[in-house]
């Protein structure tokens, strides 16, 4: 989705029989996966059965003249349908190859396969998610899934960018449980340091303190106030400007320290107030905070707005429909939601009768 919103031309090989499973997820618009659509925008789909000799040779041809090409089997299931890399790399030498896997496709958890929520388990992140007491809890969105394929779409740029000097392709191999481990980048430059398993902390943060989300009187407020400064600002907004110089909370290593004290002596003053009239103080004297908003609240954002992360695409079966937006802006090349997301094989015909030509093209 990365590079399809950037422009390049993002082919989706689908098998025949149902397609993507994510095509199965609900909700659905008229029968069609919300979920599917909302991720598989800026792409074309063709639906091959790489079992059939006609359907692998078509797959072969295209992968001749592409510029990459992307696999998210398990380790094994490439090599056994003839499509890996050392197969690819031989029929297009200059070919970014990119697989994303559950563990990767070396060590001893190469072969397995993997999900996203096996991903968090193992990886560390659902260890530290939740409050202390209490079991580990799962992060509630795809977080493994999500960065995989953004590690993806960096290896892929990254390998481009060498073969604009190389002019040879190469194998980008990134996966879940990789994505996951590096993530914990506390929890990393902790053990690292201590050698101590990294401690559930709830709202806390590891480094910063107050640094977390707190109820107010109608809501809920987050406030980045760990710096000195920004700490003596919240407490003058807050009324508790006692608090600046008790010794359990003079700097911010001892806010962090006591962040257990810290946070019931800071509670009972941000009931006082609501949420908006303290986000007003708050930036009033330059101090980060924020309300916790819901994803109703958050697409009809004035900022959501004017930043177009809501945007509206055309789809063959369901028409006119909202998506979220380009998040990376790009002065002079910039990305655009210019397709909705394909039905199973729509683009079949097309794509392989384009590609050929560009073979064509290419042979002579």
């Amino acid at each position: 989705m990365i590079l399809a919103d950037h422009g390049a031309d993002v082919i989706k090989i689908e098998n025949p029989k149902g397609g993507d499973p994510l095509r199965q997820t609900p909700p659905f618009q008229d029968g069609e996966s919300a979920p599917f659509m909302l991720w598989n925008r800026n792409k074309r789909s063709v639906a091959l059965d790489l079992k059939d000799p006609a359907d692998h040779e078509a797959l072969l041809e295209m992968v001749r003249v592409a510029d990459v090409m992307i696999e998210n089997f398990k380790p094994g299931t490439a090599e056994r349908l003839g499509i890996h890399y050392a197969a690819m790399a031989e029929l297009n030498p200059q070919l970014i190859y990119c697989s994303i896997s559950g563990f990767g496709q070396t060590g001893p958890y190469g072969h397995r396969g993997g999900f996203d929520l096996i991903a968090c388990g193992m990886s560390g992140l659902m260890s530290i998610n939740g409050p202390p007491e209490g079991p580990p809890y799962r992060i509630p969105m795809p977080v493994t899934d999500v960065c995989g394929g953004m590690n993806g779409a960096i290896g892929v740029l990254i390998a481009l960018a060498a073969r604009s000097q190389t002019g040879k392709g190469q194998h980008v191999d990134t996966s879940l449980y990789e994505s996951g481990i590096a993530l914990g980048v506390y929890e990393a430059a902790g053990v690292f340091a201590t050698g101590e398993v990294p401690e559930r902390l709830g709202q806390a943060h590891r480094g910063s303190a107050p640094y977390q989300l707190f109820p107010t009187a109608d809501g809920y407020v987050t406030i980045g106030g760990a710096q000195d400064n920004f700490w003596r600002g919240t407490c003058k907004i807050l009324g508790c400007e006692h608090l600046v110089d008790d010794p359990r909370f003079k700097t911010k290593a001892d806010r962090v320290a006591n962040n257990k004290e810290l946070v019931p002596e800071l509670e009972v003053f941000f009931k006082k107030q609501t949420t908006a009239a303290l986000c007003e103080q708050f930036e009033a004297a330059g101090i980060p905070a924020g309300p916790v908003m819901n994803h109703v609240e958050v697409f009809n954002d004035p900022q959501t707005i004017a930043r177009e992360m809501v945007t509206e695409v055309e789809h063959s079966k369901i028409g006119r429909m909202k998506a979220i937006g380009v998040p990376v802006k790009l002065s002079a090349t910039p990305g655009s939601v210019r397709r909705a997301a394909p039905l199973l094989g729509e683009h079949s015909d097309e794509v392989i009768a384009e590609w050929r030509t560009t073979a064509s093209r290419a042979r002579s």
